[in-house]
């Protein structure tokens, strides 16, 4: 019995059963394109963690600013008597807690970008293992590699997050 194939223009035939496969694995590929939902990422998760940190940042500044013209109104007090001093001072302290009620906002907001990048990252993760890719070569992106370098040159690398950081004193140090 003769098995079904399909000629190529170069003289080699395809096995119908790899036709099969190759149909199969398109299904597949346009199943996990459907399920990364990119539409409502782009419309909606990506902007709005954007919009969220962008509060963030905001409410963070504006309450850091709060307290450092508390701070310094406490260091300005002349007052005549201790009740008077005292009075002000407790006053400033109220205004110092209440620009810290800023933590409470944020942290929801930060929650919801958290909860975004977790959405991302499983889509993500779902759609590589559905179409069975594994990391390559990247392009090379110039305006990427200027990024980073101009990063590294003036060390914007932020906080380390639990791992090996400067201590104190040698920042201190270096404002000395």
């Amino acid at each position: 019995m003769a098995r079904a194939t399909r000629t190529e223009p170069a003289g080699q035939a395809i096995p119908v059963t790899e036709l099969l496969e190759i149909a199969d694995y398109i299904t597949k590929l346009k199943r996990g394109i459907a399920a990364l939902r990119a539409q409502e990422l782009t419309r909606d998760r990506i902007p709005m963690a954007h919009d969220e940190l962008g509060s963030v940042v905001a409410a963070t500044a504006s309450a850091t600013n709060r307290i450092m013209e508390s701070a310094e109104a406490m260091l300005a007090i002349k007052a005549k008597t201790l009740d008077e001093y005292r009075d002000q001072v407790e006053a400033h302290i109220g205004d110092i807690f209440e620009a810290c009620t800023f933590q409470d906002i944020t942290g929801q907001r930060i929650s919801k970008v958290v909860e975004a990048l977790g959405q991302l990252e499983k889509r993500l993760s779902q759609f590589s293992t559905v179409v069975n890719v594994r990391d390559g070569e990247a392009e090379h992106d110039p305006e990427e590699a200027r990024r980073k370098a101009r990063a590294e040159a003036l060390l914007l690398n932020g906080p380390q997050l639990k791992g090996p950081a400067t201590p104190q004193d040698a920042i201190d140090a270096l404002f000395s």
